[in-house]
């Protein structure tokens, strides 16, 4: 009978790392990378994303389907940890990586190939969600067993340490789709002229077909994870529990159907996941979303600033992984949440003053108000896509959240329809399903006319506002202008700079340490299944939804900040549970689980 492999030492696990581990543990984290860089392209481009698959809504309403297309990956992760989970406590670590980087390597490169709204109708945007759905599954088993992989291969005491190597893969992959894009909009844009639509408007070759491109590269990159992943062995802690035969035969009944299991991931989800998650999405996606589509920042600039700001803040995944293995992870990740919750205002109202400064002004002295029935007004928040939002109210209120404008609702009588008073100016709404004959055309435009000049007299900046921070290039000029993301030393540029990397450095102090510590929740035999759904349902449901929801809020108060709201509060909730009943685990010794 074969001797079985006695648990390593403490002296053992706390020796440095040999070659050969911190080799395995480079292959994964790189891997890693490749496929969060796949999940993320979408994130980058949903405005552009949202135009060709949406194109049937209105402006307003399309940026709400784009999101929720985009969080409808997000929402499919639980369901992913719970399949490629239970695989992972079955059939080992490695196996259940190359399943799941081959299926989200095939449905990116299937997005950049797929046909938009004006070639299939209705399918199009059926398709594109069902691959941003299997984009969901195969990212809930791919981050867990990353996570547990290389924590079962760290020194003990520097678990905290080793696994935030895996943390920056997911701002890494960011920053990777972000290059590229740059790369890929310059170099089109450059070469090849603009398109003319069927309604006559023109967009720019990227926009039109150029934004398939990183897609469709990008199963250069399933190959190379391919080789990367089948280099790997299996994790030390999962081949010994299969030589011992003491593998769990029913990992998620173990899980989630025993309390005393079932309790440690309530408390992982609400005391750690749920705040880190809002922390994360809104130091990273919805700031870059709220610069775009808020303070009308252009897409060159706005990607700029931002990956400047994760090349900077990017080292504090590596700096909160270490301090946690000196003084836990508790403190860490709680300290991120309530610094976060207690300074987001503040600093998206500086982005705000410091990026558009004509437009902070506008705000701050140009009264607007809608006076509305409150039956018409919708939340503007639609997952089934059945509203169409045609309302006078929702036209109304569209119109000034397409223009960024900061307005308050008053109430009018039942069946009234909706007037918008800028300043002295009094315009009046309409309900686009009473329009008929030619009224289809020239109602909504003499709207939007009449809309535009009030805003503009009363002071809202127009296609000229100089004010705005941009870093202008000449499409001419091809890749040479990639030079320009240099182009950053003002005050204006390095002011907004400063405030993306705090915002990032929260994200760092939140999600540095949460893979070591979501790893020492719980034993081995179930790891994979145990830490997998939390943290899925985490980023994947309270992250997911972040930049949807706070649009929607946005549009329905008027309030550009009010969006903010849905982060603090899950943020401070995570810090109150957390501090009151998450135990501290950093000493924890993951083998004797």
């Amino acid at each position: 009978m074969a001797a079985i492999p006695m648990a390593p030492s403490a002296e053992e696990r706390s020796r440095p790392m040999t070659r050969e581990e911190k080799k395995v543990i480079l292959a994964s984290s790189a891997g890693t990378i490749f496929e969060w860089y796949d999940f993320y392209l979408y994130g980058s481009l949903a405005a552009i994303i949202g135009a060709q698959f949406f194109s049937q809504y209105p402006e307003a309403t399309r940026n709400v389907f784009a999101l929720l297309a985009f969080a409808a990956g997000f929402l499919v992760r639980p369901f992913g940890a719970l399949v490629f989970g239970r695989l992972g406590d079955l059939i080992g670590r490695k196996h259940t990586f190359l399943i799941t980087i081959i299926i989200m390597g095939a449905s990116t490169f299937l997005v950049g190939v797929l046909p938009n709204y004006e070639s299939i109708g209705w399918l199009a945007p059926v398709a594109l969600i069902a691959l941003r759905m299997a984009q969901g599954l195969a990212l809930g088993g791919e981050y867990g067993g990353a996570a547990i992989y290389v924590a079962e291969h760290a020194p003990q005491n520097r678990r905290g340490f080793y696994t935030s190597f895996i943390q920056t893969t997911a701002t890494l992959g960011l920053l990777l789709s972000l290059v590229v894009i740059l790369f890929t909009q310059i170099y089109v844009n450059a070469n090849y002229p603009e398109v003319v639509l069927a309604s006559g408007a023109k967009i720019t070759a990227f926009a039109a077909w150029g934004w398939r491109i990183p897609f469709i590269v990008s199963i250069l990159l399933l190959a190379i994870s391919l080789y990367i992943r089948l280099q790997m062995k299996e994790s030390p802690a999962f081949q010994k529990m299969k030589e011992e035969g003491t593998l769990s035969k029913a990992p998620l009944g173990e899980a989630f159907g025993q309390w005393k299991n079932a309790k440690i991931a309530l408390l992982a989800l609400l005391g750690m996941v749920a705040g880190q998650a809002v922390v994360w999405y809104t130091g990273q996606f919805y700031a870059l979303f709220y610069l775009q589509s808020i303070l009308r920042v252009d897409q060159f600039t706005a990607n700029v600033l931002i990956a400047w700001s994760l090349t900077v803040g990017t080292f504090g995944f590596l700096f909160f992984g270490w301090l946690s293995d000196k003084i836990g992870r508790k403190p860490i990740i709680l300290g991120g949440c309530l610094i976060a919750a207690l300074t987001f205002f503040p600093l998206f109202e500086l982005m705000t003053k410091t990026a558009n400064p004509a437009l902070y002004e506008a705000q701050q002295k140009t009264k607007i108000v809608v006076t509305a029935d409150p039956a018409q007004c919708s939340f503007q928040f639609n997952p089934t896509g059945t509203s169409k939002f045609t309302s006078s109210c929702d036209v109304a209120k569209a119109a000034l959240a397409r223009s960024s404008a900061t307005y308050s609702t008053e109430v009018a009588p039942a069946g009234t329809t909706t007037k918008v008073k800028i300043g002295e100016t009094e315009i009046q709404a309409f309900d686009v399903t009473k329009l008929t004959g030619d009224e289809v055309k020239t109602v909504p435009a003499a709207f939007t006319k009449s809309m535009n000049e009030a805003l503009q007299k009363a002071g809202y900046p127009g296609a000229t506002n100089t004010s705005i921070v941009k870093i202008p290039i000449e499409p001419k000029e091809g890749l040479s202008n990639f030079a320009k993301m240099f182009d950053i030393f003002s005050g204006q540029k390095l002011t907004i700079i400063g405030i993306l990397t705090l915002l990032v450095l929260y994200v760092t102090a939140v999600y540095g340490p949460i893979a070591a510590a979501l790893v020492e929740f719980f034993p081995t035999r179930i790891r994979y299944s145990g830490l997998s759904l939390p943290y899925h349902i985490g980023n994947g449901w309270f992250g997911g939804l972040l930049p949807a929801t706070s649009f929607a809020m946005v549009a329905a108060t008027g309030d550009i900040y009010f969006g903010l709201w849905y982060p603090v509060a899950i943020a401070l909730m995570t810090f109150v549970i957390g501090f009151f009943l998450v135990p501290e685990t950093h000493k924890r010794d993951i083998f004797k689980q």
